[in-house]
């Protein structure tokens, strides 16, 4: 069966496929994809690997096919580049299965373990979690990453996720796929990266192959992006580029006018590294020519993160009287990887709120947190800055939130307002204007506390039955909501069943008497002595499109709010 799949090898061949930060468009991996699998006989590559593992043979087909897909990798000659491999879960299952191979294959190759990261999928998954756990932890332990494929697509992943100490979570293409377009795959998705994000882990958006599907993705948070959108599997290592400029450039043109949610460079400490394969005697003299350093970041070869050394933890070895010559024996580089401890890191580009929240889950056991930058190490935020950065954070809250209501004020609005015509030749947008009718009777009849909780009710309401709107409060009793992607009518709907939410609930605040006769009587603005009907609310809806004129929105919307006053339940304009 050897002789076979060496025949078998000889047809195969590797395409490349790029993962690329979405971001800046610089690439970070390639993920190795099989090809040819129809000329070497077969119906799909699936049908490659089952055939072996019946025949008992997969483990040294798959040790073939690394050694294939190592050997091509090598030609692209572009530096810290990554390798993702995909791995058959049924491997561990093999007779011949043993450890410490695609060790030997990289040194006879000249690579680095940490170019590699295998890709456990759902597709076979072990029933039993303590083997594949196993398997993972020892990868992990010769130095290598773990990416889970295809994440979504069943409850295995999370088994997976739960098991194994993944470094990547991959995205499945059916959750990618017109996901501008799907607000119950964006929810998901976006849920999926928060998540992963909380446990240190990186996410990749696979298929992605239109621009709107891009910018969606770049939106909820997703870290790396691949698909034919940026390339195509490539069978020729040339053709495989180190930066992918359009990426950049939808990035830059759909840049935020504002980006105060973000890291403050100024508050990240710049510690000095050593690398992992450093001796305990290095990790002395860095300390003492660092005396003011309380910790020193350890990383590979590529700069990505491996952990940290605290001084505190040298202290036994300090304090001994043979401490140094105990730091310099040929073990020392045995008893330095016991001394190292999980760093929790963040990207750089995370928001603040993101790092706090980070932070808050596993401070009972950091001293700060660290961050990354194109997934290499870039410094440390002490929990001197990290307050900080939250004090900073909650002024810039606050600046912009309504006292009353908590909800976002008029700068907000400005943010949304430019975000909609920046993207309206991508998606469409609503704005809803409310006002509330016979506001200010209310208000002078019952007292500023029973008006506020008037403002207070409807704000709940919006809180309570606008899951995906952006809700601000521009003061007084004028409420702003913007919809993005949402049709006219489901707009509609939506705004009409708020309104007959709240002038059902109004009622409870009026007097037992009034609610009798149906109204108020107190005097109008001119000192008018006369009748005002309940609360109710007048309502402006504004659609912008591709075809919407930025110059002429202000004075237009101006007049439409003046004219939606006269009409007490709704009012509605197209732009």
């Amino acid at each position: 069966m050897i002789n076979r799949y060496k025949k078998i090898i000889k047809i195969l061949d590797f395409g490349f496929q790029p993962i690329v930060n979405i971001r800046n468009g610089k690439i970070f991996a390639v993920e190795a994809l099989l090809r040819n699998y129809k000329e070497a006989g077969f119906n799909s590559i699936f049908s490659v690997f089952d055939e072996a593992y019946h025949n008992g043979s997969l483990y040294q087909l798959d040790l073939l096919l690394r050694k294939k897909a190592f050997e091509k990798f090598k030609q692209i000659n572009i530096p810290n580049l990554k390798i993702f491999y995909n791995l058959d879960n049924r491997l561990i299952y093999s007779p011949d299965f043993t450890y410490g191979n695609t060790l030997k294959i990289l040194e006879y190759l000249n690579l680095n373990q940490k170019q590699v990261c295998f890709e456990l999928s759902e597709r076979n998954t072990l029933k039993d979690p303590s083997s594949i756990t196993n398997m993972v932890n020892r990868y992990h332990q010769e130095g290598f990453d773990i990416a889970i494929d295809d994440f979504g697509t069943g409850i295995a992943g999370f088994q997976l996720l739960y098991y194994s100490e993944t470094n990547f979570i991959k995205i499945d293409r059916f959750f990618i796929e017109n996901i501008n377009n799907d607000p119950k795959k964006r929810l998901f998705c976006s849920s999926i990266i928060n998540m992963a994000h909380l446990m240190g882990i990186k996410v990749i958006a696979e298929g992605i192959e239109t621009k709107d599907e891009y910018y969606t993705c770049k939106e909820i948070g997703a870290d790396f992006i691949q698909g034919y959108f940026i390339q195509k599997p490539q069978l020729e290592t040339e053709k495989i580029k180190e930066s992918y400029k359009k990426i950049k450039e939808l990035f830059n043109e759909d840049k935020r006018a504002t980006d105060l949610n973000k890291i403050d460079k100024d508050r990240i400490i710049k510690f000095p590294t050593l690398n992992i394969n450093t001796s305990l005697y290095d990790v002395f003299v860095y300390f003492r020519e660092n005396p003011k350093n309380y910790l020193v970041p350890i990383v590979n070869d590529l700069n990505e993160l491996c952990g940290v050394i605290y001084e505190e933890d040298l202290k036994p070895f300090s304090y001994s009287p043979f401490g140094a010559s105990l730091a310099q024996n040929k073990n020392s580089k045995q008893k330095l990887k016991s001394l190292i401890k999980e760093a929790v890191s963040v990207d750089i580009n995370w928001s603040i709120d993101k790092v706090l929240e980070i932070y808050n889950l596993y401070a009972h056991n950091t001293k700060g947190i660290f961050v990354t930058k194109n997934n290499k190490y870039y410094g440390f935020i002490d929990l001197k800055n990290l307050l900080l950065l939250s004090y900073k954070r909650n002024l810039e809250i606050a600046s912009d939130q309504n006292p009353l209501t908590k909800l976002p004020g008029n700068k907000k609005i400005e943010e949304f307002l430019c975000y909609c015509f920046k993207n309206k030749e991508k998606r469409d947008f609503h704005l809803v204007y409310f006002d509330f009718n016979n506001f200010k009777p209310f208000n002078d009849y019952y007292g500023f506390r029973r008006g506020d909780r008037a403002i207070v009710m409807f704000a709940d309401i919006l809180k309570k039955n606008l899951n995906d709107g952006f809700i601000a409060h521009i003061g007084g009793d004028d409420f702003f909501v913007g919809f993005e992607n949402k049709n006219f009518e489901t707009v509609k709907k939506c705004i009409k069943k708020i309104i007959q939410i709240y002038e059902t609930q109004i009622i409870e605040l009026y007097n037992k008497e009034d609610r009798k006769k149906g109204y108020i009587e107190t005097e109008d603005r001119f000192g008018i002595k006369r009748k005002f009907p309940f609360l109710s609310v007048s309502t402006l809806l504004v659609e912008i499109t591709k075809h919407t004129k930025e110059k002429n929105f202000d004075y237009l919307l101006g007049k439409l709010k003046h004219l939606s006053k006269k009409y007490t339940k709704f009012y509605i304009s197209i732009i």
